[in-house]
């Protein structure tokens, strides 16, 4: 049987006397882009630095490839990539020096370091940077430096804590782009607290919330966590208020404006088909109608208040 990528078991961890995560469970066997989310302080970059060997915890384990980050720390880390929230950069380096010196702490044999540095930077698209001072590229570049650092050697797992942080927003789509690109190889873990993020560039979701999981699933799922419970409808001939509020499982009726309605509902059941039909026999003259999934902010604040 195939050992899973990462394996985290009844993982705690306490900061003097405060518990900053409790009995964390989880597995990721497959690539891909999962999403560690969370809000700030909730934590992640607690669980991430444990993974990566950087932060030692309380209690329980972690296994890379089945090996015990605990026990064989230096064999584990060989399988990691690791990107902090702040990129550990030398700014007074260029790009190509850096990287040489990220090889080498990787323990790249020598005749390899100048094709992996070549692979990554092409990878990456900075080859054409390899001789400015990291100090004086933009920060999406810089950003982009950060992430070939962490994959420089090929690891099979890539950890990334807010990759996007302070970027601005052409500079945040480009970076979605190049760890969607890296992770057809390898399995990418990502930790933000912006659902967009999510969204954009997740698959799955593993949400942490005052130390504990509160969700794990994929993107879907997360979407459609909290059942709707509204319908928009335009009706071009629009029907009085009372009317609408009188159809069979109609609890609710929001005017938003012209021939636009929000209806809330308590029974699921056919309701769609039920407005339908009394608007062809009314001659309401329906113009749209669609089912409303709740947005990942009201999910995200769902859960979190579930958790508590």
């Amino acid at each position: 049987m195939t050992e899973p990528i990462v394996r985290v078991s009844n993982l705690s961890h306490r900061y003097s006397v405060q518990w900053a995560v409790r009995d964390i469970d989880f597995e990721i066997s497959d690539r891909g882009i999962y999403g560690l989310l969370g809000s700030n302080g909730a934590g992640k970059s607690t669980i991430m630095n444990i993974m990566c060997g950087v932060l030692k915890q309380t209690k329980g384990n972690v296994f890379i490839k089945g090996i015990d980050m605990r026990e064989k720390p230096i064999d584990a880390k060989k399988l990691i990539g690791f990107l902090p929230q702040k990129p550990p950069l030398h700014f007074d380096l260029t790009v190509e020096e850096y990287l040489i010196h990220c090889a080498n702490l990787r323990m790249i044999p020598e005749k390899e370091i100048p094709s992996a540095v070549e692979s990554v930077m092409n990878k990456c698209a900075i080859s054409h940077f390899r001789k400015r001072l990291i100090k004086n590229l933009s920060g999406g570049y810089q950003q982009r430096v950060g992430v070939a650092q962490a994959i420089i050697h090929n690891p099979e797992l890539v950890v990334l804590d807010e990759p996007t942080n302070g970027l601005d927003p052409n500079q945040t789509i480009e970076v979605r782009n190049l760890i969607k690109e890296i992770s057809h190889e390898r399995t990418v873990i990502l930790s933000t607290h912006i659902l967009s993020e999510v969204q954009a560039t997740c698959e799955h979701i593993r949400m942490v919330e005052e130390g504990h999981i509160v969700f794990a699933g994929t993107v879907d799922e997360f979407d459609n966590y909290i059942t709707p419970d509204t319908i928009f409808v335009s009706l071009l001939e629009s029907p009085p208020k009372e009317e609408l509020a009188a159809i069979p499982g109609i609890v609710g009726v929001e005017e938003l404006g012209g021939t636009k309605y929000r209806l809330k509902f308590s029974d699921n059941h056919e309701i769609i088909e039920k407005i339908v039909e009394l608007s062809v026999s009314k001659n309401w003259r329906l113009n749209e109608i669609r089912l409303e999934r709740s947005s990942l902010d009201t999910i995200f604040a769902e859960i979190s208040k579930r958790a508590r």
